[in-house]
């Protein structure tokens, strides 16, 4: 869980991590999708990446959410950054964007009504 944000991004995207020509735009995807994420009660508000120091552990901290936030993140990056030229496929990702935000807001709310927020 200790890897970079970006770096882990990048390899999904298939981008080599020494190749920083588009860091600038993934960087910008990934922090629109953050705050995405805060408004669905997931993560802080203050949380950013500037480039590639930050850490999935600094983002995420139990490794329950870990996963789906990981793959939420790269589907909503990869749609921005490097939407597939298949309808078909984008169809698909969007689906499981809809499963990741729907299991993501359930665990939230388990989380509340046990009181651990």
């Amino acid at each position: 869980m200790d890897e970079s944000i970006l770096i882990t991004i990048k390899k999904m995207l298939g981008i080599a991590p020494e190749d920083g020509a588009f860091d600038t735009d993934i960087i910008t995807h990934i922090n629109t999708v953050i705050n995405d994420l805060y408004q669905l009660g997931i993560g802080s508000g203050s949380f950013f990446i500037e480039d590639g120091s930050e850490e999935w552990s600094d983002y995420v901290e139990d490794i329950e959410r870990y996963m789906a936030v990981k793959d939420y993140i790269y589907i909503k990056t990869k749609l921005i950054f490097d939407p597939p030229l298949s309808s078909f496929l984008i169809e698909n990702l969007k689906k499981r964007l809809d499963e990741l935000e729907f299991r993501l807001l359930v665990q939230k709310d388990v989380e509340i009504q046990n009181g651990e927020v």
